[in-house]
């Protein structure tokens, strides 16, 4: 299959790398009050320095003061500065660069009333910034403008160059038209703008190139609601049905520059003509306002002034025919809507909605902004979102680097003003740290200096010499004329006698071959004169040249110096605003450094509460800790001495058993030898008091292979004459009770030894253990001490005596076994007996001072060991 293949991408053109750049100038001008007695909340404290005072009305910040801000700018203008002063620094160093092929961008910024047009625009007599510039360029190419048509724009914001003959047909077709006058001296001008700028304020650049043609271009447009129409456009007003103007588009010519496409660009000549051109602009704003019933101070105006200059050619006297010699730079000056919040013009409906979109393309322009400083600055790449808004679009190129750009910024002092003030304010320190590249100076032709000064001074010199020798131009007076044919000799009479008349023919051959002499002799003269001119012309254009190039380079040495100083002064103002803006964040690292001093005291005494807790909750734990070993040696103990009571009485029963065993072998043998002894000699039975009494063997009487029997309870066995093993572990605690155990005659042990078992017939365990109420409750554990057949002492344990302590206050959790349920069972879970108490593992309950895991027992249940 066949597939198409695209088209390939147009590569922009490189333009020339400049790394120096320039911040965009950013100047402040304040409007006198419209009252005296008005409340003023701006003060100029220095040239360059405004300081913002809270009016009485608002709220005082959270101090309790009244905050104010100062903000810094290139230069402050009083309400004292004229028109001429603002012109002198804002606007004159842009129609110079204009003049020398570098493009530049002026916009007035500010609320509603600041006074934007007036500094545009002016007044009679009190012309502003956009008559000023007009009258220094046209002051300044004066004498150097080329014909009307030589330059002709090609609809792709470029210029096209003429040849004569095509444009003095475009002349003509011109001055045939009624509507046009034929000379500006004739033109009546409008008293609107009459004596705008007077004779004695005119000025004019320095370094005009002389050897260049120029012509002046301007253009007119307004955008209103993110649409873009011409004001210069001729189209009829219908009174009756106005019908709304056809809106503009924005194109990109071959140098990425943008442009309105099918703008109305008109050629001007002086500075009263291009004046006309505006008002004639304003006026129909004016129309156009009344007919839509809107306000001119929600949309912005845009003035183009357009200059195109070529090269004359080797001749000095025509302009050079070749299109890319056309060098195009362009002045915008734009006089920006008001910005001011809706909630305070009070609009509805439409003016709402157009109030919004003004508003909405002033923020396009402040985010624009704001992300260009944030790549410059933070060295990142964002997308600036220029095409968001038709002026930000519009201008693009010019944030890119293809000219200088300033902003005028004025402020009304008035307090009602206040709020909006700040937010421009804001708006005005952040554009100051943008920077923009330098333009880059454009070529020049290779052809010598001075061309048209060498042209002029030739022509004046042939002249200055024909006349001299009587010699006439082309186009001078008879008079001369008639003195260049007298030098020549006179002619002879020149009628013929009749047909053989051989003299007047050779007189009149001779006066004519005479005539020629002198001719051929004059033109010998005029050549010789002519080459020795030119010789003395190139000689002097050769010094002339020299000294041009003398002051040519101690030129660029001065501009060099000048790029220094201002290098070094451009240092020093970014160096202030380093040093500004290092201040604002220390202050702000101060300030946060405190609230971090307080959030750290603060965590400080927290944590210190937090040990504090820590402390007692381990102190609580090592406490528990101390009484679970206390528990769990008791209970080691306790098995141990289980364990042995167990081996004990399992080897006295296995004892008992070979005993028995024994025992009924002797019988038996008794028996047997009984049976024969009666075989032998049967003898009777003796009396009693004749009988001898069996002879006993030497071990213990059998004991019976059950439980013995427990003896009755006898609490006076403790307080007898026998002799007692008092049994205390040191795992004990001594309590504070009334009742204690009082055993006299004792022998107190803290472990059982065969020893102290031999000396004593009674033993009793002192045993402490934790009830079921969480209180510790001490067991005397009694037995009775006997000797084995081993020859060592055992413990048979009868009775137990319990020493407890209670709280008489906290509940009891016993219940009485008598309770039962309805079919006289006891219930589930009641506390009947002993043994079921001792059984049961009971949690512990929320505020015991016990831990997890603690059971109540009444008597120990065996387990395994």
């Amino acid at each position: 299959c066949n597939r198409k293949g695209k088209t390939p991408r147009r590569l922009p053109p490189k333009k020339a790398s400049n790394s120096q750049k320039d911040p965009v100038g950013v100047y402040c001008r304040v409007r006198p009050l419209g009252a005296e007695d008005e409340e003023c909340c701006i003060e100029v404290i220095s040239n360059t320095t405004i300081q913002l005072h809270a009016p009485d009305g608002l709220k005082a910040n959270r101090n309790g003061e009244f905050k104010e801000t100062q903000y810094s700018f290139k230069k402050v203008f009083g309400i004292k500065t004229t028109q001429g002063e603002l012109f002198e620094d804002v606007a004159k160093p842009l129609v110079e660069d204009i003049i020398h092929c570098k493009n530049g961008l002026l916009f007035t910024y500010g609320v509603t009333g600041s006074g934007k047009t007036h500094t545009m625009t002016g007044s009679p007599g009190q012309g502003g910034l956009l008559p000023r510039s007009l009258d220094m360029i046209f002051n300044s190419i004066g004498p150097y403008q080329a014909k009307r048509y030589v330059f002709k724009p090609d609809d792709k914001n470029g210029m096209e160059v003429q040849n004569q003959v095509d444009a003095l047909l475009d002349r003509q077709k011109r001055d045939s038209q009624t509507t046009v006058p034929k000379t500006p001296t004739t033109r009546r001008i409008d008293p609107e703008f009459a004596d705008m700028i007077s004779p004695e304020e005119a000025c004019k650049a320095d370094g005009v190139d002389e050897d260049s043609s120029y012509s002046v271009f301007v253009s007119y447009i307004e955008i209103y609601n993110n649409y873009i129409y011409d004001l210069l456009e001729e189209t009829p007003i219908d009174p009756i049905k106005p019908k709304p103007p056809q809106s503009k588009i924005l194109r990109e010519d071959q140098n990425h520059n943008m442009y309105v496409a099918g703008c109305t660009e008109v050629e001007v000549k002086s500075t009263e003509e291009a004046f006309e051109v505006f008002w004639r602009g304003q006026k129909k704003r004016r129309i156009a306002n009344t007919q839509l019933n809107r306000e001119s101070s929600r949309s912005h105006s845009v003035f183009i002034i357009k200059l195109a200059q070529a090269p004359l050619d080797a001749d000095g006297d025509n302009v050079l025919q070749d299109k890319n010699q056309v060098n195009v730079s362009q002045l915008c000056l734009v006089d920006l809507a008001g910005s001011e919040r809706t909630s305070r013009t009070r609009a509805e409906g439409s003016r709402l909605r157009e109030a919004g979109n003004i508003n909405q393309s002033l923020m396009t322009l402040r985010t624009c902004i704001e992300v260009l400083r944030e790549n410059q600055m933070c060295g990142t790449n964002k997308m600036v979102p220029y095409r968001d808004s038709k002026v930000t679009h519009l201008f693009k190129n010019y944030f890119d680097g293809e000219g200088k750009v300033r902003m005028v910024v004025c402020v009304n002092p008035k307090a009602d003003d206040y709020e909006e003030t700040l937010l421009v304010m804001r708006f005005a320190e952040m554009t100051q740290e943008v920077e923009v590249a330098r333009p880059v100076d454009r070529p020049i032709c290779g052809f010598a200096a001075g061309r048209r000064q060498r042209n002029q001074a030739f022509k004046e010199e042939l002249t200055r010499r024909l006349e001299e020798r009587g010699g006439p131009l082309d186009g001078e007076s008879p008079t001369v004329l008639n003195q260049l044919l007298q030098s020549f000799p006179p002619l002879p009479p020149c009628e013929i006698s009749g047909p053989n008349d051989d003299v007047t023919l050779p007189r009149l051959i001779e006066a004519l071959e005479k005539r020629h002499k002198i001719r051929q002799m004059m033109i010998e003269e005029y050549n010789k004169t002519a080459n020795m001119l030119k010789s003395v012309l190139q000689e002097q254009d050769s010094n002339l040249l020299s000294k041009e190039n003398f002051i040519q380079e101690q030129r660029g040495k001065l501009g060099e110096k000048d790029k220094m100083l201002q290098n070094q002064k451009n240092e020093i103002d970014r160096l202030e605003k380093k040093s500004k803006m290092l201040e604002y964040k220390i202050d702000i690292l101060q300030k946060t450094t405190n609230i971090y001093e307080e959030d750290k005291r603060s965590l400080q005494h927290e944590l210190e509460s937090r040990e504090q807790r820590l402390q007692r909750e381990m102190s609580e734990k090592r406490r528990m800790e101390a009484r679970m070993q206390g528990i769990v040696t008791d209970s080691k103990l306790k098995w141990e001495k289980e364990c042995e009571r167990r081996v004990n009485a399992k080897q006295l029963e296995m004892q008992n058993k070979l005993w028995v065993k024994d025992e009924k072998l002797k019988q038996l043998k008794a028996i047997v030898t009984e049976g024969k002894t009666e075989n032998r000699q049967p003898q009777r039975p003796s009396r009693e008091k004749d009988k001898v009494p069996a002879k006993r063997s030497a071990s213990p009487s059998p004991v019976p292979t059950g439980p013995p029997v427990r003896p009755l309870h006898r609490r006076s066995h403790s307080a007898g004459g026998e002799r007692w093993v008092d049994h205390k572990p040191n795992t004990n605690v001594d309590l504070d009770t009334v009742l204690q155990p009082n055993l006299p005659n004792a022998i107190k042990v803290n472990a059982p030894s065969e020893k102290a078992l031999s000396k004593c017939d009674k033993y009793v365990l002192t045993h402490q253990e934790v009830a079921s109420d969480g209180e510790i409750q001490t067991k005397l554990i009694k037995g009775e001490v006997f000797k084995t057949r081993g020859g060592g002492q055992a413990v048979q344990f009868t009775d137990i005596e319990t020493l407890k302590q209670e709280n008489p206050v906290a509940a009891s959790r016993k219940r009485r076994s008598s309770e039962t349920g309805p079919d006289g069972e006891p219930k589930e879970g009641d506390w009947t007996d002993v043994e079921t108490r001792c059984s049961v593992a009971v949690e512990m309950r929320a505020g015991s001072n016990l831990g997890p895991g603690y059971q109540h027992h009444g008597y120990p249940k065996r387990r395994k060991p």
